[in-house]
């Protein structure tokens, strides 16, 4: 364990070494190469802001008009048949639009029934196997000019409906 903790220590310091004596040694100006990065960095952030904006609002107002509520009572007649825990389903729902507002959900999970609880593993399994899709089709997409996204959205949303079903089937497991 002790050797793991070195590494990550070190690991981060070494890379940026590396890359600044390799520029130096390819005669690469690497100061003036870093602050235009960042420029465009900046460019990129200020034509993602409308859309990062409008997803959060979005997703704020998904959760508090009790649309998110609405959903869950009308799924949970299957999720109820199925046994799949009734917490689990808003997280995988406002995970699809939001990392964040997940993960605040999941911390209230945490709370309620433990870190180590069965719904706790199945939660934590669900996170790390899913994805915001659509913040990244946003973000990713504007950044670099997708205009269509063909097949993109359904095979996420089915990427993430598989997700959550082996997350409840693992979870079940532990």
């Amino acid at each position: 364990m002790q050797i793991m903790l070195t590494i990550s220590q070190y690991a981060m310091p070494v890379i940026i070494g590396y890359i600044v004596l390799y520029g130096l040694i390819k005669k690469v100006p690497v100061y003036e190469s870093f602050v235009t990065g960042v420029k465009d960095g900046f460019k990129i952030v200020f034509d993602l802001m409308p859309t990062l904006v409008g997803l959060l609002v979005a997703v704020g107002i998904f959760r508090s008009s009790g649309f998110l509520d609405k959903m869950c009572e009308l799924i949970s007649p299957v999720t109820d048949a199925l046994h799949i825990h009734a917490a689990l389903l808003p997280v995988a729902l406002i995970r699809i639009f939001s990392s964040s507002a997940a993960t605040g959900m999941v911390l209230d999970i945490f709370k309620t029934y433990g870190p180590d609880s069965l719904v706790g593993n199945t939660v934590s399994i669900l996170m790390s196997s899913t994805e915001t899709i659509f913040y990244t089709m946003s973000v990713y997409f504007l950044a670099v000019g997708v205009n269509k996204s063909r097949w993109t959205l359904a095979g996420a949303l089915i990427s993430s409906f598989a997700s959550f079903v082996v997350s409840v089937i693992i979870g079940g497991m532990i």
